[in-house]
């Protein structure tokens, strides 16, 4: 899970701390000398194998923290692109609303891309517009399911936006792994992606 701004402070307070007790551990402990040899002035001012140890062990902890924080898992990444794709769908509904002209998305699992109707060259694919261009999923998700209001399953994944008529619910969803996420639009023009705890939506367009 990605983490908050309190757990960095959290993780490098403990680094720090942990730096510190070794460090003062270190300066308590008598390094081991030949009772005949007196300690030089380079051997008081430099770092013994032990403390430049202590410094690697300090320097990897720091840097499996930041890995940590800078890599999102599944979870983060498929909200992510549920987000997107909900933004593209409601942007889809309104150009369609307001042009005039029908506009369509259809997905192929790991893609997506949305069309264009006109009378003359009848449906084509968009890519005059760099928002409704085609995309492509991270690697490893998937869109796995589409459901419309009062509509069997459809054999293609393909939802269809027009300028009249009423507008069906539907929900589009989002998998990788075991990670799920629901992009879901209501009769009203709403699209938005489903909390994970009552999904009573999703449930309205199995009907």
């Amino acid at each position: 899970m990605i983490k908050t701004e309190s757990q960095v402070i959290e993780g490098l307070t403990i680094t720090q701390s942990l730096s510190f007790s070794i460090t003062q551990s270190l300066n308590r402990c008598p390094i081991a000398q030949s009772p005949n040899r007196p300690i030089t002035r380079a051997q008081r001012n430099g770092f013994t194998l032990i403390e430049m140890l202590v410094v690697l062990l300090i320097m990897g902890i720091f840097v499996g923290l930041v890995s940590s924080i800078a890599q999102p898992d599944d979870r983060a990444r498929l909200q992510v692109e549920a987000q997107r794709l909900a933004q593209l769908l409601d942007l889809a509904a309104t150009k369609s609303h307001y042009a005039g002209r029908s506009i369509a998305w259809t997905a192929d699992g790991p893609s997506y891309r949305f069309w264009q109707f006109s009378d003359d060259t009848y449906w084509t694919e968009i890519r005059d517009d760099d928002a409704l261009r085609a995309r492509a999923l991270p690697k490893g998700m998937i869109i796995s399911n589409l459901r419309i209001e009062n509509m069997p399953s459809p054999a293609q994944m393909r939802l269809e936006f027009t300028p009249y008529g009423p507008t069906l619910s539907f929900s589009v969803e989002l998998s990788v792994g075991s990670a799920h996420e629901t992009v879901a639009g209501s009769p009203i023009g709403d699209v938005r992606v489903l909390p994970e705890q009552g999904r009573t939506h999703d449930k309205m367009v199995q009907r």
